[in-house]
């Protein structure tokens, strides 16, 4: 890591805590050249493959805004939206993968967006898990139903189409 201040090639970390939930790492460090400190902050990277086969950074905004269409005229607030986004990126985190297909994100937003709003849910579902015909929104529908009486958290229809 290169000082900001003389561009030393050496530093050296004086302090680390967590940062951003958990998700960073936040480092203290100090130059043995000019004894200035500064601080860094370190994040694992996360890829999003799209179907080009481009790979650009994870971004909760476009979470957001995709989920934000799915919402329009529901009781979903600019919080909510936010915190699905970051539940999102948690889940795909925590499956160990540094690049993950497009596809996939649209399918990890599924299980919580059933639980912020089924209508919701619903609209997203039609499009990600490429719904064709009413009897694919009636089994849905079916299911979210099933689940709401045992309250099951699963997600609602099989994401295998």
């Amino acid at each position: 890591m290169y000082c900001p201040f003389c561009r030393n090639a050496d530093s050296r970390v004086v302090d680390s805590r967590l940062a951003e939930d958990g998700s960073a790492i936040r480092r203290r460090r100090q130059c043995p050249e000019c004894g200035r400190r500064f601080s860094t902050v370190e994040t694992t990277s996360l890829s999003v493959i799209k179907r080009s086969g481009v790979g650009e950074p994870f971004s909760r905004g476009k979470v957001i805004n995709g989920v934000r269409k799915a919402c329009q005229g529901r009781p979903v607030s600019e919080d909510d939206l936010a915190m699905l986004a970051q539940e999102v990126e948690e889940s795909i985190r925590a499956s160990g993968v540094a690049e993950i297909d497009a596809h996939e994100v649209g399918l990890a937003i599924l299980k919580p967006l059933q639980k912020l709003d089924q209508v919701a849910y619903l609209r997203f579902a039609s499009v990600y898990q490429a719904f064709e015909s009413l009897e694919d929104f009636e089994a849905a529908i079916a299911v979210l139903r099933r689940d709401s009486l045992h309250g099951s958290s699963a997600p609602a229809v099989a994401q295998g189409r």
